[in-house]
Parts: C-alpha cells; structure tokens; sequence
C-alpha cells in the first residue's frame, strides 16, 4: 500500500479555492447644539428673635403675635406679594435680638429663542449652565468608529 501512495499523488486533480474578503468600515458622529439649564431663585422670608413682638396689619387690623412672610394668593409675575411683619421690643430697656430675610425670587420668564446658536439669557438668581454647543471635532463632539474584516474560503 506504501507503494502505492506516490501513484495516487499523481493522478490527483489540483484544488481550486474562492477567497473572498470584505471590509466594512462605519462611523458615527454626533455633536451637542447649544442648551441653557437654569433654575429660578425661590422666594423666601424667614425671622427670628427674643424679647421681641410681632405683628401684622395696620390701624384696626392688627394681629399680634402674627408673623407676616409670603402671601402665596397674590403673585405678581410669579413672584409672591411680602406681608410686612411690625416688630416691638417686649420688655423695654432688656436686650433684645432679631434676625429677618427676605429675597425676592426670580420672576417668571418667558421663552428664550435662540439666535446664531446662543441665547440671550436673563439675569436670574439661581444657578445657570450654559452649553455652547460643539463643532466637529470639538467640545461637545462624541464619535465612534468601527471596522469589520471578513475573509470567507470556498
């Protein structure tokens, strides 16, 4: 039989193979435009204090021990109406102490249009981040790329 192999290697028909590649190349690009994050300011009163009375109202509306603040039924632009809170020491010629804030929130806006891709944005109390938006291959550019090689033998 070992004789025989080299004979069968003579006869035998060459091998013909299709070989095929492909390559697939992809990308993705996205770019941020230009957005405004902001947050209004609330409205807020606050008071504190010893040896000292409080009141609210005028004339013969007086409340004592009546503390004014925020009247939330009348808002004017989002912006709620301060009730004035009247202060007297209590026991004159004693130390006294008293703390009161008040801060006006931020009115309510109105839209915001965009112009050349930046908005003009108003001046609010709270905090504001201003995206500007990106370029190709700048800030606020994201990409992703990606290549496929595929060899196939037939």
């Amino acid at each position: 039989m070992k004789k025989l192999l080299p004979f069968l290697f003579l006869f035998s028909a060459p091998v013909y193979a299709d070989i095929k590649q492909e390559f697939v190349t992809s990308a993705q690009i996205s770019i941020d435009s230009p957005y405004v994050i902001t947050n209004a300011a609330p409205s807020s009163y606050s008071i504190s204090g010893n040896n000292v009375t409080t009141s609210t109202g005028t004339g013969d509306s007086v409340v004592t021990n009546a503390i004014g603040g925020l009247n939330l039924g009348s808002l004017s632009n989002g912006v709620p109406a301060l009730v004035n809170t009247n202060k007297t020491v209590t026991s004159a010629g004693s130390a006294f102490s008293l703390t009161e804030s008040y801060q006006a929130g931020d009115v309510t806006q109105s839209a915001i249009t965009p112009s050349s891709g930046i908005a003009t944005l108003p001046v609010l109390g709270g905090q504001t981040t201003v995206i500007s938006g990106g370029t190709a291959g700048g800030s606020g550019t994201s990409c992703i790329g990606s290549t496929t090689v595929r060899i196939t033998i037939d």
